[in-house]
């Protein structure tokens, strides 16, 4: 049996055990975050080595998913209509992160890409994924996952009118002869999906043995997919107001907010945890708060940076001037973002900041494999990774919040003796800054969509997600 899309066992037998709650009843709850490359995951490949996962999220960063069988995206310069209904330049993007969901009643238990930069939940209801209304990858896999969402098996499905609310807030939709919601929704990287806009219930495994229900909840049921799907579904959690997290701030007393805390790459056998309402609050010390700005896409979540330093020494401005005071800086907008890799900067800033590193760093240059990374150096004579030497490097938000990346959020691993930053250059193919998952590994990040913030505080993830 092909084991794509479906769940881990251990998931399945606590289902059996689940208490539900109404989502009026709970507080907030929290569920498993699980990275791409888990063994918990269907993307998992047990050929790859750590460092060679590593090397291959830095490419679908840089060169969007290998095994995509979709067409081509549009023209980087070319102007797309955005998921927030606002026109901006595609972003090419890959997808890092599932969570599980249950759908239905009775409860159809999938395995759903969560995606920080859309707001659309959808699921496969497509039976027969090797029709040609799914697209298939180019490495043979499926472009859906192996576990199919039939509505009418289930007593809560209904679907969604094309006079709604709902259905205004998708760009692309459509009335059909029965006055029913039809979507066409695409992604950066090319992937799109299409169905019908539906109403069901949807139940989210919490902690301890509950489960949490939420009934109503507006997503689409795909009959269509072209891309990198190989999961059972998408799970939009951007700041539009389709996602997740929108309408469980409509539906349910959670509020608009939801939080993650990364695990360390090294840990990829473990999951991280994205929690929901009350447990969504980032209370640790040091915490930083920034407002999050107006952008290109009302489903990204940005903010404005305004310098980096490294070291503690002068800031370098976002307009790339290093200055000692943090007075009369520039500023520059970007992305956070769970769904890329790499953290993606304006040469302006960029080139100082490797400046800055390469003067401080003393180790032996090396060249990247594949030429993928600028700075890379051989790490075969040190013990530890307190032998390397990386400075700290701090990024100054708007609001005055600061958060400062240890050597394990600014430099990777991707061969066994070879470390490379993992900050890049904006380019045609991603052409805005973006703040992406390695530099967020072991912080608490937290989304507030009705305080309009972003909160950062250090944390370690391993600990907090065993404790979840």
């Amino acid at each position: 049996m092909d084991a794509t899309g479906l769940l881990p066992f251990s998931f399945l037998l606590l289902l059996a055990g689940h208490r539900a709650f109404a989502a009026s009843d709970a507080g907030g709850f929290s569920v498993e975050f699980i990275h791409r490359d888990s063994p918990r995951s269907p993307f998992h490949n047990p050929a790859l080595s750590p460092h060679g996962r590593m090397l291959a999220a830095a490419r679908r960063s840089l060169r969007g998913d290998p095994s995509r069988g979709a067409p081509p995206a549009p023209s980087p310069a070319a102007d797309v209509v955005g998921a927030g209904g606002v026109e901006s330049k595609i972003i090419s993007r890959s997808f890092e992160y599932l969570m599980a969901v249950n759908v239905g009643t009775p409860p159809t238990h999938m395995l759903a890409i969560a995606d920080t930069g859309s707001d659309l939940v959808w699921v496969n209801c497509r039976s027969n994924t090797s029709s040609a209304g799914v697209a298939r990858g180019g490495d043979g896999g499926g472009a859906a996952g192996g576990v199919v969402f039939r509505p009418s098996s289930s007593s809560t499905y209904d679907v969604v009118g094309c006079e709604t609310e709902a259905c205004q807030n998708l760009n692309r939709a459509s009335c059909d002869a029965s006055s029913n919601c039809r979507y066409q929704y695409s992604y950066g990287d090319g992937s799109r999906t299409t169905g019908v806009l539906s109403t069901e219930t949807f139940v989210f495994s919490g902690d301890g043995d509950r489960q949490v229900s939420v009934p109503h909840v507006d997503f689409g049921c795909s009959t269509y997919m072209a891309g990198t799907f190989r999961a059972d579904g998408l799970v939009g959690l951007g700041a539009g107001g389709l996602s997740l997290v929108s309408q469980l701030g409509s539906a349910t007393s959670f509020g608009r907010r939801f939080s993650y805390c990364l695990m360390p790459a090294y840990a990829a056998n473990s999951s991280s945890t994205l929690n929901f309402g009350s447990n969504a609050v980032v209370s640790e010390p040091s915490a930083a708060t920034t407002p999050l700005v107006p952008g290109e896409v009302d489903s990204y979540y940005t903010v404005s940076l305004e310098a980096v330093s490294v070291a503690g020494a002068g800031d370098i401005a976002a307009g790339g001037s290093t200055q000692e005071s943090s007075s009369s800086s520039s500023t520059s907008s970007i992305i956070v973002d769970s769904g890329t890799t790499l953290t993606f900067l304006d040469p302006s800033l960029l080139q100082p900041v490797v400046k800055q590193l390469e003067e401080r760093i003393n180790l032996t240059q090396t060249q990247s494999p594949e030429k993928l990374l600028e700075l890379c150096y051989d790490v075969s004579g040190t013990t530890s990774r307190e032998d390397w030497g990386i400075p700290d490097v701090t990024l100054r938000f708007g609001g005055g919040g600061e958060v400062t990346l240890r050597p394990e959020n600014t430099f990777v691993l991707v061969q066994e003796s070879t470390l490379c930053l993992a900050l890049v250059s904006v380019s045609e193919a991603q052409p805005v800054s973006i703040l992406g998952n390695v530099a967020q590994q072991n912080f608490h990040v937290g989304y507030d969509l009705d305080a309009r913030t972003v909160t950062f505080a250090p944390a370690d993830c391993t600990r907090s997600s065993a404790s979840s």
